[in-house]
């Protein structure tokens, strides 16, 4: 009941000493000292890979399992973690409750906020080690890397051509279905990108891009 009521009060109270990030519970607490020391005793015993605590090992195993019992009211998605569906249901509710106090943006998550963020700081903390070039976001860098590997994972289904990143495959695949999902408010007219609608609108409004 004590630790029930930490949720109401925001009550944090085992810190650490290291970040100062703050928990409600010594077990969290003394799960997230790990990431600190490196230390990963939890391991898979299917692929081996090792965490430091035993609830992410928890959630990780779901990846083998195919398990997803967290199921959305609404909509009867499912998903294998219980944070993954709050964040889903904020789809439904509409509710973005990490505001940029820069420019006003609202986000459903606190981590898409804290990306988005770096738009206003120029924080480009994400550097490749090839050619240095620097990014906001981990995912970018990633991607940027397999110009690098010339890794080209996602392939079409229809003529075989692949693709670095998923998006470049789903724009791709909008070749073969004629798909235009992106349409002018304005003259109805559609298009396969989004960037491209973008720019179409200052045709009308006659602002440069």
């Amino acid at each position: 009941m004590k630790l029930h009521l930490c949720i109401h009060t925001g009550e944090r109270p085992f810190t650490c000493d290291v970040c100062k990030k703050c928990f409600r519970t010594s077990g969290a607490h003394k799960g997230h000292l790990l990431t600190h020391t490196g230390e990963q005793p939890f391991k898979c015993d299917i692929c081996k890979k090792s965490f430091c605590q035993s609830s992410i090992l928890k959630n990780h195993l779901r990846t083998h399992t195919g398990e997803r019992p967290f199921k959305c009211d609404v909509c009867n998605k499912s998903f294998s973690q219980s944070s993954t569906l709050k964040f889903h249901l904020r789809i439904h509710t509409g509710e973005r409750p990490f505001t940029c106090e820069v420019c006003k943006k609202s986000f459903r998550k606190y981590d898409v906020l804290k990306v988005h963020l770096r738009t206003h700081t120029g924080e480009r903390p994400f550097k490749c080690d090839v050619c240095k070039k620097s990014f906001s976001h981990s995912n970018t860098l990633k991607c940027h890397l397999r110009i690098h590997t010339g890794e080209r994972q996602f392939t079409c289904d229809i003529c075989n051509k692949s693709f670095s990143r998923l998006e470049n495959l789903k724009v791709h695949l909008r070749t073969h279905s004629g798909e235009r999902p992106f349409s002018c408010d304005v003259c109805k007219k559609s298009f396969k990108l989004s960037r491209t609608s973008k720019l179409h609108l200052h045709n009308h409004t006659g602002q440069l891009p």
